[in-house]
Order: C-alpha cells, then sequence, then structure tokens
C-alpha cells in the first residue's frame, strides 16, 4: 500500500492479487473496463477524486469518476486542452506530473469552477497512452495540501500504461467484433441469395410428402444429429441443407460445402483437413480444410457417394472423435462441425460393391430424409416456377415474369427427369427468350427425347383387354387437368379453358364419367 504521509511506496506491500495485470488482457466492455480501472486505483493511491478523461479531438471529456467529491458536474466535465498547457505537456510527454500551487498560476486549475479545492491541494496528471495512440488522462486529487510523492506518482504511472493496454485491446476487440458481425451478415446475405428462401418454398408445399419432409427437417435441426439426405439429382438437397441450417442454433455460425465428386481424389483429403506448409509440392503455406472452417457450424458433404474409400476411414474417425490431424502434420485438431451429407448414389448398392464402407453409413443415415422428384409433386409448379423466377431476378434483370395456365400446364406434362435444376433452366431460358411478361406454352423449349426401342408386337399376339377405351383415356386425360386447375372449371386458366371446352359441356361429360362425385373435387360456377 501506499504511506503518502511518509512520502515512501514499496512495491512489496502492494496487493499480491493479479486483478492489475490482468486487466490489460481481459474481454469486458469499454464500460466495466473503466469501472475496474478507477476501483483499482483506490489500492495504489489516495485521493477524494479519481477522474477518467477520454481524449476526443482537442478536448479531454470526462467518462468516470470515483471518490466522495465525484458528482454528476464533475462526470460532464470538459477539459479544452489549449486552455491547460502543463496538462498537455503531459499527454506530449507520455509521463505522469504531480502538480504544485504555481503549476496552475496563469491557467488555472482544471476543475475551477466545478469544484471548490483548496489553493496548493494535492493533485496528478497521469497520461493514458499505449503504443502509437494516446486515450486520455486520470486525474487523482485530494483537498490536503501536500504533493503527491514521486514514488507514487511513478507507480501510478505503471498503471497508467497497464490501463491504457486494456483499453488498447477493448477498441481492437470491438472492432474486430463489429467486422465479424459484418462478416456473418454478409455471409449470411449470400447464403440466402444462393439458397433463396428454401425454408419458406418447403414449408408452404402443396405436396402432403413435402410438408411431412419439411416438418421432420424442422424437427431434426435442433439437434446436431447427422442427416443424410437422398433423392434424385436436381431435387434440391443443398437447399433442404441450408434450411436445416438455418433452423438450427449454428444458424449465425458458416455453413460450408464440399462437393467430392468434383475435386481430385488426391486432394480431397487437404480439402477436408487441411494441410501444412511443405507437406506435399504446391503446399507453399498452411491452409485450413472445410472441417476447421465449419468449425461451430455445419458442414454438408455433397455426393458422398463419390467420397474415395482410402478417405472414408478419416472421415469416420473425424466424426467420431471430433478430431483429425491436417495433411502433413502430426498435431491433433479438434472441430465441433455439424454434419449433413447429401447423395443421389444407392448407397445400400454401393456398399454390396464394397465402394462404400457400411460403418460409415450407418454412421451418416442417422436421420435420412428423402426428397421426392419432380414428377411426384406436380401440384407445386405454379408456386415453384414463382419462386424460381423471382430468384433469377438477379441474373436475368427481368421483373414481374409469370407463367400462364397454358404454360403450366405444358410444363406439367413433361416428366422432369432433372427435377428443379431443369425446371430452373427453362424458365431462366424462357425469360431471356420471352418479349413480354407471360410465359405460355410456347415459351418453353422442353427436350424431345427419342422414342424407346421397342420390339415389335405381332397382332395375333395384342389382347383386346390391352387396348385402353376411349372413356379410360378421356377420364385420365380430365383428371390431369382438374388435378392442376384444383378443381376449378370456370374463368381463366379453367379446365374448361384449357381442354376447350363449354364448362357446362365439360361438367356433363365429367358426370357421365363419374369424375365430380368419386373423386370429390369442387367445381366452382361464375359468380
Amino acid at each position: 500500500m501506499v504511506d503518502d504521509s511518509k512520502g515512501s511506496t514499496s512495491l512489496e506491500r502492494v496487493p499480491e492479487d493479479k486483478d492489475l495485470l490482468e486487466l490489460a488482457s481481459a474481454e469486458p466492455s469499454v464500460s466495466e473496463l473503466l469501472r475496474r480501472g478507477l476501483d483499482w486505483v483506490t489500492r495504489i493511491a489516495r485521493f477524494d477524486l479519481a477522474t477518467l478523461f477520454l481524449l476526443r479531438d482537442a478536448r479531454l471529456v470526462a467518462v468516470a469518476a470515483r471518490g466522495p467529491l465525484a458528482n454528476a458536474q464533475v462526470r460532464g466535465h470538459v477539459l479544452e486542452l489549449a486552455r491547460f498547457p502543463q496538462v498537455r505537456q503531459a499527454l506530449e510527454t507520455r509521463r505522469a506530473r504531480a502538480f504544485t500551487e504555481e503549476d496552475h498560476t496563469g491557467e488555472g486549475d482544471p476543475f475551477d469552477g466545478v469544484l471548490d479545492l483548496p489553493p496548493g491541494h494535492s493533485c496528478m496528471v497521469v497520461p493514458l497512452c499505449s503504443g502509437e495512440r494516446c486515450y486520455g488522462v486520470l486525474t487523482l486529487d485530494r483537498v490536503e495540501c501536500e504533493t503527491y510523492a514521486p514514488s507514487v506518482v511513478e507507480l501510478v504511472e505503471v498503471y497508467g500504461q497497464i490501463l491504457a493496454t486494456a483499453l488498447q485491446n477493448a477498441e481492437q476487440r470491438a472492432t474486430f467484433e463489429r467486422m465479424h458481425r459484418q462478416d456473418r451478415e454478409h455471409a449470411k446475405l449470400l447464403e440466402s441469395e444462393l439458397g433463396g428462401d428454401s425454408e419458406g418454398i418447403l414449408e408452404t408445399s402443396l405436396s402432403p410428402v413435402m410438408r411431412d419432409l419439411a416438418r421432420r427437417a424442422r424437427q431434426v435441426a435442433e439437434t446436431d444429429t447427422p442427416v443424410l439426405l437422398l433423392g434424385e439429382t436436381g431435387t434440391g438437397k443443398e437447399r433442404l441443407a441450408r434450411a436445416i441450417h438455418r433452423w438450427s442454433a449454428r444458424a449465425d455460425q458458416p455453413f460450408v460445402t464440399l462437393n467430392c465428386a468434383a475435386i481430385p481424389a488426391g486432394l480431397l483429403e487437404s480439402e477436408l483437413f487441411g494441410h501444412v506448409k511443405g507437406s506435399f509440392t504446391g503446399a507453399i503455406k498452411d491452409r485450413a480444410g472445410r472441417f476447421q472452417m465449419a468449425h461451430r457450424g455445419t458442414l454438408l458433404l455433397d455426393e458422398i457417394g463419390e467420397l474415395p474409400v482410402d478417405l472414408q476411414a478419416k472421415l469416420l474417425r473425424a466424426l467420431q472423435e471430433k478430431t483429425f490431424e491436417p495433411v502433413g502434420s502430426d498435431r491433433v485438431v479438434r472441430a465441433d462441425v455439424r454434419i449433413l451429407a447429401a447423395t443421389h448414389v444407392d448407397l445400400q448398392q454401393a456398399i454390396a460393391q464394397r465402394r462404400f464402407r457400411e460403418d460409415l453409413y450407418y454412421r451418416l443415415s442417422v436421420f435420412p430424409l428423402r426428397l421426392p422428384p419432380l414428377r411426384e409433386r406436380r401440384e407445386d409448379l405454379a408456386q415453384l416456377c414463382a419462386f424460381l423466377l423471382a430468384e433469377q431476378v438477379r441474373r436475368t434483370g427481368r421483373r414481374g415474369m409469370r407463367v400462364t395456365p397454358e404454360g403450366l400446364a405444358r410444363l406439367a406434362a413433361y416428366d422432369w427427369p432433372g427435377n428443379l435444376r431443369e425446371l430452373a433452366n427453362v424458365l431462366e431460358r424462357a425469360t431471356i427468350l420471352s418479349p413480354g411478361l407471360e410465359l405460355g406454352p410456347h415459351a418453353f423449349e422442353l427436350p424431345t427425347r427419342a422414342p424407346m426401342e421397342v420390339p415389335e408386337v405381332r397382332p395375333a399376339a395384342m389382347t383386346l383387354e390391352d387396348v385402353p377405351t376411349l372413356a379410360k383415356v378421356q377420364r385420365e386425360h380430365i383428371l390431369r387437368v382438374l388435378s392442376l386447375t384444383k378443381g376449378r372449371i370456370y374463368g381463366p386458366g379453367g379446365a374448361a379453358e384449357l381442354l376447350g371446352l363449354k364448362p357446362s359441356t365439360l361438367q356433363s361429360r365429367m358426370k357421365k364419367l363419374g369424375i365430380a362425385r368419386q373423386d370429390q373435387f369442387v367445381i366452382e360456377g361464375p359468380r
């Protein structure tokens, strides 16, 4: 402790706890840091008022105060440096200084008009400087007319340096956190642009299968359980993976993807786990892998069925132990990663052919989700077209595009082997070529497939049962059109218009074919 009455200080008698040194490396907010800083001054020197001023342009602004003399007027006090050369000199020289009554001659006391301090009272100014930056000053005042001892001034000066270092760290940390928040927001914006409003299109689907899929995906998203996404190519497995990530508690953390089929086998291990400098030709520096990039976030392993067998064992270990070793390193790295895997390959068949490890399959397929092909969810065509056209605006610049009911009827008649990806391509091509905003049946360039070669059938081998009746063909065609229009007969885009019939004629034919009552379509008349 400090004994001002004797004018000496013993470093051995300063409290031995580590709070003072920890100030420089702690992570409190700036306001908390200033509060703790002033609290610590009481352990070093006696005062009736300790005030922290921060430098703002050419002024010192009081931001915190402690002691019996501290009040609201002190905490709002501002010093113009031009009026106090002695204070400015302490900042320029970066040396603490104890003032005498003579030092204030000509410029007055910094607290004149705020406090009624006696002439010759104890006063000290301590600059808060670290590196190339001066943050402000700490002032100590006592009503006693006695100058602070030099040993006390030296000790408080060291403390001022430590407090300035802590302020510098707090400022840098705040800057890094702000930049990190901006990066996260930017990453979320990019993910939204890449994945679109996948959540909305999933949960508002008219297909019962898709709605059930969205419900199950939301349930598993709340956990860290591995998810295996199955389905034909182009069904939207990556979109579903992004939706699961955004529904999860990891939504603010990275979403990282790796296409196992797009990277040469020799580089896949490095892409997954990273490498160290010199581990192979071309490794000119250390490089983090996708596991490290996805730490605390989600890693999507797309086309997992194409992963080389020799790498599957290392992936299995990383999944089980949550640790791995970068290529060329013996250092174990730990990563907290939620794994999603996607494939259109039949993994059971790949296991039978020894192209995929059975233990890895069971590790990944804890919660499998299978996406139906587009031909099994034709009721979503209108909604999907609107969604994809809105998503393509950024690339095409064509706003307000829409598919007409006749255009939807033509799209519904196609089987879509490429699923959503093929639909998106067809719509984008039509958008570019169409002069207007409406995409009718003639706007779409759908591929025509070569007829399949079938063995010649002799007339004698054909029976009457093999020939469909005209009524059966008509009934199936009317049912398909009614499904597309959701049972609506009248008006633009109604079933009657699409079939080229009068509404009354269509109703009569439906009654004859037993459609209305049996299939429970809602038949709307004119309003």
